[in-house]
């Protein structure tokens, strides 16, 4: 919370004297735009579930897609002010719904590592996008993608030497369905990208879908500190400033706006399809209390056949 304040607060000195602009730009964004952005989040946030979904699998685990996208769904609302901690809620939720049917939580964490893997791959790829906007060395995206690409040779050589507890989590990087991991993991990925795009097109700040890309980089790692929603605006204008610090403000507000509200959504039916199976579970036991007494009840007064 206090660093959301704090990078608020620069927010709003670095915006001073852009009040109208900033406003200006805001509002300018079609309604229409803005619901096309909230369903592209909306299949970001499942496409990265059903990816997790695949990962558990692989690792032995049973769950259901239904109590798993239940857990997702609380994940994603925490994941809004804090990357980790969201993770952390879905791990918990999960455990707390299918204690059976789930990994443990070591295996849990370690389930995550194939997905963070290959956001972690596609950054490093795309990491030269970074090039312009933060002066970074040419070089550099270089040495990120052959470091990267030798953690990743590690991880899937390790997956094959250890396969049990913690190591089980690793499982799909051997196992066939990788690919589909990395298909729902793309997938998501690339609907963020072009709500990032679209955002930006929708105020006026007419950039490539490169840069589309630098700024979910740069959310990608900003998110990992404890800044909330303000990781939006921080990143937008980190990265895009040079087209206009007020209209990349108002971009990463958008951008944090509608990244909030899908994952309020997700969370909503999270909760709604818990309540509901809860009642349908409770109407079930109560039928089933019923019938009990009853059936004793018959036999108890059943006649007994004469002698």
């Amino acid at each position: 919370m206090l660093g959301a304040l704090i990078v608020t607060g620069i927010l709003g000195v670095v915006l001073a004297g852009r009040r109208h602009e900033f406003i200006t730009a805001i509002t300018s964004a079609p309604l229409s735009v803005l619901g096309i952005a909230l369903v592209l989040q909306l299949v970001a946030l499942l496409a990265r579930a059903e990816a997790w979904l695949i990962s558990l699998h692989a690792a032995g685990g049973t769950v259901s897609r239904r109590l798993l996208f239940r857990a997702a769904g609380a994940g994603a609302l925490v994941g809004v002010v804090n990357g980790s901690l969201g993770m952390a809620a879905r791990i918990a939720s999960l455990r707390r719904a299918a204690p059976e049917d789930a990994p443990r939580v070591p295996c849990l964490l370690a389930a995550e590592v194939p997905i963070i893997t290959v956001e972690i791959v596609l950054a490093a790829v795309f990491s030269f996008t970074l090039v312009a906007p933060l002066g970074v060395a040419w070089w550099i995206p270089m040495i990120a993608v052959g470091v990267i690409t030798a953690g990743v040779l590690a991880l899937r050589r390790l997956s094959h030497a250890k396969q049990t507890g913690l190591w089980a989590g690793l499982a799909v990087m051997r196992h066939r369905s990788g690919g589909r991991l990395i298909a729902f993991t793309l997938l998501s990925v690339c609907a963020q990208v072009l709500r990032n795009w679209l955002m930006l097109h929708a105020i006026g700040v007419n950039v490539s879908i490169f840069d589309a890309m630098a700024l979910l980089i740069a959310m990608f790692t900003l998110g990992q500190l404890p800044i909330g929603p303000s990781t939006g605006p921080a990143a937008a204008v980190l990265i895009l400033g040079a087209h206009g610090v007020a209209a990349s403000a108002a971009a990463g507000v958008l951008v944090a706006a509608t990244g909030t509200i899908s994952a309020i959504c997700f969370a909503t039916w999270a909760l709604g399809d818990r309540l509901a199976a809860g009642r349908a579970d409770s109407i079930s036991d109560s039928g089933r209390g019923v019938a009990g007494p009853e059936l004793l009840l018959g036999a108890v007064v059943q006649p007994q056949p004469s002698p």
